[in-house]
Parts: structure tokens; C-alpha cells; sequence
């Protein structure tokens, strides 16, 4: 073979795998994003101590042998629910970055934290339940990521004050309130529903509580 037709034969074997790389690639993605949603059901509903593997499984309709590729354990599995929902909480905070009027960036953040609790319904039932029962498996994520940035808040809410844009209120506080009432549409959908007389929480319901 001439080295024209060597440097040819490598290059097409350099090439030909990337489209089925690039596949392969898509399918894990796309089976990792299917399973972290079965498994946020499977936990909202049954807990940690509750949901196996194989309930994860079932619902995803995969072999239970795929799940373990994907998560070895079911810790591994639920720690990634419970940081794949800060990761979205996190995008939702930048919101209280787009302005420094009080009304919009506050308002803003309140809007956003509200449409998660729809769109992650179940998600923030996962969050609740595991900081009802001590927050053992994300302390980590409260102490290294949650409170900086509420540290953070709380000096950006004392300035508003003294400029007298805002009333006087304990900015924890403030912080504290705000993610109770955006989260209870999600965490106590439930009782809601019973109350109100409604088998689900619409998105009109969700644009009227918000």
C-alpha cells in the first residue's frame, strides 16, 4: 500500500466512529435524562428507604441491569435526582441577578421559583422529604452552594433597605418565606387539589397563586 493510501485507510478509521460515538453518546444521555425522571416519581412517591432500583427500573421500562450501568447504586441514582434538582434551582436564582429594583428582581425570582414547582412537581417533594428527614445526603450541597448564595441574597436585600427601597424586614427571613410559598404548591399539591376541589394544579391556577 502506497503511503498516500496508508495516510487515507487511517483517516477514514479516525472519522468513520464518530457518528456512532456521537449516537452512543446520545442515547446514554438521553437514557441517563429517562431514568432520573422515573427515579424522581419513584422517590416522591416511596422515599428513599421505599423506591428499589428495580421500581426505578420497572417504571423506565429498561432492564434493571441498564439502570445499574448508568448508577451503580441507589444511593448514586438518588443523590443525582437531589442535584439535578439544585442544578435547576440554581439557574432559577440567577433571575434575582437582572435587576436591582427590588420589585422586578424579587417578583422575577418568585415567577420562576413557581413555574419549577409546576414543571418539577415531584422534584421538590424529593427535596422536601429529604430535608424533613435531615438533610443527610445533601449537606454538602446546602453548606458548599445553598448558603453562600443566600449569604449573598441577604447583602444585596440589607443594601435595598438602606437605600429605601425596601421595608425593613430580616432578609433571611424574606428568603426563608419565599421559598416556603413557591415550594408548597409543589410539596402540597395534595391538599390543595382536596381543597379546592381540583384534580390537578393547571398552569392557570399556577399564573393565579403566583
Amino acid at each position: 500500500m502506497r503511503d498516500d493510501e496508508a495516510t487515507a485507510e487511517v483517516a477514514k478509521n479516525d472519522v468513520a466512529p464518530v457518528p456512532l460515538r456521537r449516537r452512543k453518546a446520545h442515547i446514554r444521555e438521553t437514557n441517563g435524562a429517562h431514568l432520573l425522571a422515573c427515579a424522581e416519581a419513584v422517590f416522591a412517591e416511596r422515599g428513599l428507604e421505599g423506591a428499589s432500583t428495580a421500581m426505578i427500573a420497572e417504571r423506565a421500562g429498561l432492564p434493571k441491569a441498564n439502570l445499574h450501568y448508568y448508577f451503580p447504586t441507589k444511593l448514586a441514582l438518588y443523590r443525582r435526582v437531589l442535584e439535578d434538582l439544585f442544578e435547576d434551582w440554581h439557574r432559577v436564582a440567577d433571575t434575582f441577578e437582572s435587576s436591582d429594583d427590588p420589585v422586578e428582581a424579587i417578583g422575577g425570582y418568585v415567577r420562576t421559583k413557581m413555574e419549577l414547582s409546576r414543571l418539577r412537581l415531584l422534584g421538590s417533594k424529593v427535596w422536601a422529604s429529604e430535608i424533613i428527614h435531615g438533610a443527610v445526603h445533601m449537606q454538602d450541597i446546602l453548606n458548599e452552594h445553598v448558603k453562600p448564595w443566600l449569604e449573598t441574597r441577604v447583602i444585596v436585600i440589607d443594601n435595598w433597605i438602606a437605600r429605601g427601597l425596601l421595608a425593613p424586614v430580616d432578609a433571611q427571613t424574606l428568603m426563608f418565606m419565599i421559598w416556603a410559598t413557591t415550594q408548597h404548591y409543589a410539596d402540597f399539591d395534595a391538599r390543595i387539589r382536596a381543597l379546592k376541589g381540583k384534580r390537578a394544579l393547571s398552569q392557570k391556577a399556577f399564573d393565579t397563586f403566583t
